[in-house]
């Protein structure tokens, strides 16, 4: 039997990043460009615009680092309003879990990339939207939605549980938006938005690792790590991590924390979207 001693948790890194729109989610990911990991993001929100950005002024050399799979429903118009032509994002999302592999580029199974890789899920609220819409094209004369709600969260819970388990040996990062919501006694939470409100406070459980971007009323973006009012995180190195970082540099500082060096990128400005 093994000692606590010998326990891998710094050997991958699973990290939920959690934050508002617009608070640099994405764009912090540029320190782990500069530390010289590998990205291979799964671009569900079609909106890697500001990490090319920051990336070609940043460290355009490492441009080649960073490989990524854009995955979006095609939606059409009618009577009822917008709808999804053919339910496709969801289904080609878990193809590339399985096999990274796309028109001549092919990086064989990501659970095998290794520790100077990171996989990024940018983002689960979006696969969660593309989850829901494969779901109701299984069984679209379903009478009762709970159906298709409850498939969906079934199905994009179990690929939280392939991406957290030990047998996936890669680092991963699942981008996620807040969903802020009322509890029986008061209190008012942030979760991370998920189909329906049954998943959001379960999906912090299959993370060691749960960290916020956050957008201060200067206008200061930081990476905070330590719990706030409102939104619990939390890491496996408490005593060692600081309670916020840069965000220019925060994704770095905490991977470095947790792997055991911290790398010191130089800092850059990350400049909010309009």
């Amino acid at each position: 039997m093994p000692s606590l001693a010998q326990h891998q948790s710094n050997e991958y890194t699973k990290l939920l990043l959690e934050g508002d729109s617009g608070s640099g989610k994405t764009g912090s990911l540029v320190s782990l460009v500069k530390a010289d990991y590998k990205l291979r993001i799964l671009d569900m929100d079609n909106g890697l615009d500001s990490l090319k950005s920051y990336v070609m002024r940043e460290c355009p050399d490492k441009v080649g680092n960073v490989e990524f799979c854009t995955l979006r429903d095609d939606y059409t118009s009618s009577a009822a309003g917008p709808k999804v032509t053919k339910p496709k994002a969801f289904v080609e999302a878990l193809k590339m879990l399985d096999n990274w592999k796309y028109d001549d580029v092919d990086l064989g199974d990501p659970s095998a990339w290794g520790p100077d890789t990171i996989l990024v899920v940018d983002s689960f609220t979006f696969l969660s939207d593309s989850a829901f819409e494969w779901a109701k094209g299984l069984n679209p004369t379903a009478k009762d939605p709970r159906q298709w709600y409850g498939s969906a969260q079934e199905a994009v819970e179990s690929v939280l549980a392939l991406l957290t388990s030990g047998n996936f040996k890669c680092n991963v990062i699942v981008i996620s938006h807040v969903k802020y919501v009322d509890n029986p006694d008061g209190s008012r939470k942030g979760y991370p938005t998920a189909i329906g409100s049954a998943l959001s406070p379960v999906i912090p459980r299959y993370f060691n690792s749960v960290a916020l971007c956050q957008t201060s009323r200067s206008g200061k973006r930081t990476l905070q790590t330590a719990a706030t009012s409102m939104i619990d995180l939390k890491n496996p190195k408490p005593f060692e991590m600081a309670k916020s970082y840069p965000i220019e540099t925060g994704l770095a500082e905490f991977f470095g924390v947790l792997r055991g060096s911290a790398p010191k990128p130089k800092s850059v400005t990350l400049v909010k979207r309009a």
